[in-house]
């Protein structure tokens, strides 16, 4: 079927461009829906409706998610790729396949065959060409690269788990095959900028998932025989116990990806069904950042940059575990790091090693803890100090008294917002009438994830949407509120998708943040006996912003979408 009859018929282009467009798909061997859409005539979901609507053939929207790997194994990348078709779902016998080109009389009888062959049923459906490379980039690299490796193993020598030996073991995850598969989980991982790799036993195979962007995506599944040799690898990498499968160890290793150094930190966890290992990717380039890179906005930022000139206090930042804290910390570290300051850190575990910085690694089994640390640190004559994160009264209690003595401290809490961090301290066992003195600055942050800048979209607001954000704007500080212009009709950016979001339609994180300074007002609430809706009050009167209008100031300038503050505000 051709395509530019039905532009014709809808008048969507005239006679002359419809003839210079066959001409030119002839001529550069494309199909004319390839060059309708690279010449931007329609969109794509304009050209596939039509479609559809011709070929009487429903479009479907693919959601990655819901796309089961095991549905690949009865179809060849290459039957996908020449015919542009991928399997979507497949629900009792019954194969939901995604064609850009049902008309194709090749990619039908090709289907027939592969129906025939692996004795299943199917419906097609229309389907278009951001979702059928997005299917093709997730499911297919990676899971070839593997597939690759896996052949050059014999079937004799993966031994079931039941029957294993340590021994076996030991020499199957020495061979090129296992260590291939491992150093293509890695690369990819990287590649895609993952942040976590999980390796999952499951009842039936090992699964591998990626956490990208701060969300945990499925990647791969292997045979679960291949579990014990892959873990064994790993722990090789890592200088762990390859004969200790009955308790947690935790390791890192470093590897050379691309052009760059990258540490893996590993963490193995004993399930029912076997280990399960976390490696958490620690790449310098993204991990050390510049505070002036944080997203920190203008009035934050001036409040952050004022008081690391301080010359003595305590900063902490706030949040759930993966909010970014320790990165931040770091961020503040790299502009302190100078010739002339002693910098100390005490950390569980060591996130990234900077040079300049003496760190030090809580070990708990032999009574190292954070606050025996830190009493040894206020001896090694430090200017700065970071602790990885105070938990407790003692730790509290060094903190507090560093701070007061001409330190400046760096660490962490565990509290949902800024205005928390006060009765958490007391509530820890900390004089009232110690905080206004040793406390300056208190980050509240969580992690939202960026739009893609190569394919996000301006649209206009819809009225509900609308009404959320004129709504937060509204209760902004006056200062900050009278800097904002909202045009009229109100336009935001929403996701797409393109090859460099992987079709997510985002591409990295950013951070939204609450920041609390200590003032002369707040230390008086504080001694008059701190409740959090005082100190709410003064935040607001010092021009404080929530984190979650600090999200609806960055969807105004498109550096995220509606969709993912409003998620990220649910998450608290």
């Amino acid at each position: 079927m051709k395509i530019i009859p039905i532009l014709l018929e809808e008048g969507i282009v005239d006679k002359i461009k419809a003839k210079a467009l066959e001409i030119e798909s002839k001529r550069e061997e494309k199909t004319e829906e390839e060059i309708i859409l690279e010449r931007n005539i329609i969109s794509e979901q304009l050209l596939f409706d039509l479609k559809s609507k011709k070929l009487k053939i429903p479009f479907k929207k693919v959601v990655l998610e819901e796309i089961s790997e095991g549905i690949f194994d009865f179809f060849p990348e290459e039957a996908m790729t020449q015919y542009k078709m991928v399997p979507l779902s497949s629900k009792d016998g019954i194969f939901e396949i995604g064609m850009i080109y049902p008309e194709d009389v090749r990619a039908q009888e090709t289907l027939r065959f592969l129906s025939r062959k692996n004795k299943f049923k199917y419906k097609v459906f229309l389907i278009g060409f951001k979702d059928f490379n997005k299917i093709l980039k997730r499911y297919g690299t990676l899971k070839r690269e593997a597939e690759k490796a896996l052949n050059k193993i014999k079937e004799e020598e993966i031994l079931p788990e039941s029957k294993e030996k340590l021994s076996e073991v030991e020499k199957m995850a020495e061979e090129a095959p296992v260590i291939k598969i491992v150093s293509t989980v890695l690369k990819h991982a990287v590649e895609e900028k993952a942040s976590d790799i999980h390796i999952e036993p499951t009842k039936d195979k090992l699964r591998f998932r990626f956490r990208l962007d701060g969300i945990l995506r499925s990647r791969l599944s292997l045979p679960l025989n291949l579990h014990s040799a892959i873990i064994a690898r790993i722990k090789i990498l890592s200088n762990l116990r390859i004969d200790e499968t009955r308790l947690p160890q935790d390791g890192r290793f470093s590897k050379k990806i691309g052009a760059q150094d990258i540490d893996f930190r590993v963490s193995t966890f004993p399930t029912i069904l076997g280990e399960k290992v976390a490696i958490r990717i620690l790449d310098p380039q993204k991990g050390l950042k510049d505070y002036r890179k944080l997203g920190l906005t203008k009035r934050n930022f001036q409040v952050v940059e004022n008081m690391l000139k301080a010359p003595h206090g305590l900063i902490l930042t706030v949040g759930p575990t993966g909010c970014g804290k320790t990165t931040t910390l770091y961020a503040f570290l790299k502009t302190l790091n100078k010739e002339g300051v002693n910098i100390v850190t005490v950390e569980d575990p060591i996130e990234y090693f900077m040079e300049g910085l003496n760190q030090s690694q809580v070990k708990t089994e032999i009574g190292y803890n954070f606050a025996n640390a830190l009493r040894q640190i206020l001896r090694q004559d430090p200017d700065v100090i970071m602790v990885g994160e105070i938990r407790d009264n003692q730790t509290a209690s060094l903190a507090i008294h560093a701070g007061l003595t001409g330190h400046i401290v760096l660490s962490t809490l565990h509290t949902n917002n800024a205005i928390g961090v006060i009765p958490r301290l007391i509530d820890m066992g900390i004089k009232p009438f110690l905080i206004p003195s040793a406390l300056n600055l208190v980050i509240a942050q969580r992690l939202i994830r960026a739009l893609c800048p190569y394919c996000k979209k301006k649209v206009k607001a819809i009225p509900k949407i609308k009404e959320f954000v004129l709504e937060k704007v509204n209760s902004l500080p006056e200062i900050i509120r009278k800097e904002i212009e909202i045009p009229e009709p109100l336009e935001l950016f929403e996701a797409q998708g393109c090859s460099k979001c992987n079709f997510t339609g985002y591409l990295g994180r950013a951070g939204i943040f609450e920041i609390l300074e200590m003032t002369g007002n707040l230390a008086e609430i504080i001694l008059a006996g701190a409740s959090e809706t005082k100190i709410f009050k003064e935040a607001q009167n010092q021009g404080m912003i929530t984190m979650e209008q600090d999200g609806v100031l960055k969807i105004l300038v498109g550096e995220t979408s509606i969709e993912e503050v409003m998620r990220v505000s649910e998450e608290r």
